[in-house]
């Protein structure tokens, strides 16, 4: 059932659209439980703790720990209603389906919008990074980098940020051949990426001094929730575990167990190479290095062969979360694209690969131009409060569906409703205050231009009220 006037399309409608349990549009269920928590692990661990980690210690020193553990608090309560969620309605479209199934369409294309920032240009920041990496490991293994001119864009002295759009194309090679071969590729790297953080924490507790963590909290509680908001990106890409909905077996049953599994692993080693790191080092040796985790080895075992290998793990760890998060970017396409509110384009699925071959194509071009061009800098706090206003909506969709739908089948109920969404609700405000206002500026322009694309494109194709008008549902293309 779906409502023309308010175009809220029901939880039943988008299970029976999708295939619910069985095969939807083509889709294959090749992932389980483990491949669908490396795959999570694979979209959060990268850039965020490899390169990121320096920028949350310059806000908060010491108390870096506890900006981890806040920012992680925030995702606890935002996973728990992933969790339900993504048990109820199993489908490609996450927080995006999520919305339409509560809030309507006008507020799902807007998350649909804010997604292609979190997701899409997240990929870019995150290319940057890999970039940074690449040439660390490079200089350890045979003492070169990469010119500047062709490993930096122009905002950090360079030209052309050509390893960044290599491993987006890399990326997108390896998801159209098909997914049970990015899922094994994934989880691959999720494994090694965990051994060599542990292997870091192991280097850098060896060297720990006490000393190095007072003054703890030097910049106070305004510096906490500022590294707060700058650690959060490190948290960025557990809800990509939703966006798997058609491609899970069980998922019912197994997504939410890899949303609460893979928050609690991160923010465990999170938190353990934060405190390693300025334990071994001092928080002022840490701050602003763009490749942290690889001098801190260097300093502490004397010689650059255990940097090259941390950065060998950056540069693994890194490529992981570009392939993951492509991955959530072209299934959220695709779920907008059956609705109408994207090109048709977006939704065809290869019959030979079962991919939608020209959607991750279409976004590999599109995002390799801002990581050939832009700084990490400048869409780390954009992609942030991003993020947390997609949080604080499905917080909102689960107190919504719990009173529209209570009948509809749960395989997880978030513990202490309501209290929960409403505390995730106001954990992502709290740390969508600290991103400041130029940010706030910055984002309330970008949901300006999402606005004024829905009203002259999205309003008019939407398949919810093509339907309606009787020219029933379009069938997807293949």
């Amino acid at each position: 059932m779906t409502s023309r006037t308010s175009r809220i399309k029901s939880p039943q409608q988008l299970l029976a659209e999708s295939g619910a349990d069985l095969e939807g549009h083509g889709l294959k269920r090749t992932m389980g439980l483990f491949q669908l928590v490396c795959f999570g692990v694979g979209a959060i661990v990268g850039t965020g703790i490899f390169v990121g980690l320096s920028d949350s210690v310059a806000e908060a020193g010491p108390a870096v720990v506890i900006s981890y553990v806040l920012a992680a608090i925030t995702c606890v309560f935002t996973a728990f209603s992933f969790a339900e969620l993504g048990g109820a309605i199993p489908v490609s479209g996450s927080s995006y389906s999520f919305a339409y199934a509560s809030l309507g369409e006008r507020t799902a294309f807007l998350v649909g919008w804010c997604l292609l920032l979190e997701y899409g240009v997240s990929v870019s920041a995150v290319a940057v990074g890999w970039s940074q990496y690449l040439n660390e490991l490079l200089d350890s293994l045979i003492g070169v980098q990469l010119p500047e001119a062709l490993s930096a864009g122009p905002a950090d002295g360079g030209v052309v940020n050509v390893p960044a759009v290599v491993v987006i194309l890399l990326a997108a090679t390896l998801l159209v051949r098909g997914v049970r071969e990015s899922a094994r590729a994934t989880a691959a790297m999720a494994v090694l990426k965990i051994g060599i953080l542990i292997v870091f924490c192991a280097i850098g507790f060896s060297a720990f001094r006490a000393g190095h963590l007072s003054p703890f909290a030097e910049h106070g509680v305004g510096g906490i929730t500022a590294g707060a908001s700058v650690a959060f990106f490190s948290y960025i890409g557990f809800d990509a575990i939703t966006t798997a909905g058609e491609e899970v077996k069980n998922p019912r049953r197994n997504i939410p167990i890899a949303i609460l599994v893979c928050i609690g692993l991160v923010t465990l080693l999170y938190c353990a190479v934060a405190l390693s790191a300025i334990g071994a080092l001092g928080a002022d040796a840490v701050a602003g290095q763009p490749a942290a985790l690889s001098l801190v080895v260097d300093q502490v075992t004397g010689s650059s062969v255990g940097g090259g290998i941390i950065a060998f793990g950056a540069v693994v760890a890194i490529a992981s979360v570009v392939l993951a998060v492509m991955y959530g970017q072209t299934r959220i396409l695709m779920s907008m694209s059956r609705d109408g509110l994207v090109p048709r384009v977006f939704e065809r699925v290869s019959p030979k690969s079962a991919t939608p071959v020209a959607n991750t194509w279409i976004v590999a071009a599109v995002f390799a131009v801002p990581a050939a061009f832009a700084s990490l800098d400048v869409v780390v706090n954009l992609t942030t409060i991003g993020t947390l206003a997609i949080m604080a909506v499905v917080n909102l969709a689960v107190m919504v569906l719990r009173r529209r739908n209570p009948e509809l089948p749960r395989s997880f109920r978030v513990p202490l409703f309501p209290l929960s969404p409403i505390l995730g609700i106001g954990f992502c405000l709290y740390l969508i205050w600290g991103t400041g206002w130029t940010t706030w500026l910055q984002f309330a322009g970008f949901l300006v231009v999402g606005t004024l694309v829905y009203a002259f494109y999205g309003r008019s194709r939407s398949r919810l009220v093509t339907a309606a008008d009787g020219a029933g549902p379009v069938s997807p293309g293949v």
